[in-house]
């Protein structure tokens, strides 16, 4: 299970991502926003991270206008590694070296084709298990 959530910001973005993670049979939870009026995006990222830090989801998208806010929303939350991406070349590198267990996305920064090759991206790639990984990793949550 994956969880999503976004400000008004990242809204019609996450409207997006969610009918392309329903074409690749990709079951998710929908942490609000609901609508494209104006909101605070903490509330909607902490919802989503908490699901994923709780292992209710393995692992979330939040998104919201630059991305910045709402990643760092996400990182406040002990056990969350959410990498704000512009590409899919970050996307496929913090899940490789960090485990990534969240992406965060700019609705304003990154169009809708490369948003959803993004998340393909960070979706597909598996984590190297490599040992200077697990060391680095064990760093950041030490």
């Amino acid at each position: 299970m994956l969880a999503i959530a976004s400000d008004h910001g990242g809204f019609a973005l996450k409207q997006a991502i969610m009918a392309h993670l329903e074409k690749r049979g990709i079951a998710y939870h929908d942490y609000g926003t609901y609508t494209e009026a104006s909101c605070d995006y903490p509330d909607f990222g902490k919802k989503a991270a908490l699901a994923v830090a709780s292992g209710e989801c393995d692992r979330g998208i939040v998104i919201c206008g630059t991305g910045i806010g709402i990643s760092i929303t996400a990182n406040k939350i002990p056990g969350i590694r959410c990498a704000l991406c512009t590409d899919c070349f970050c996307a496929e590198a913090t899940r490789q070296h960090n485990d990534a267990n969240m992406l965060a996305l700019g609705g304003r920064v990154v169009g809708e084709g490369l948003a959803l090759k993004i998340v393909d991206t960070f979706l597909d790639t598996p984590f190297s298990n490599d040992e200077r990984h697990i060391r680095r990793i064990g760093k950041i949550e030490g």
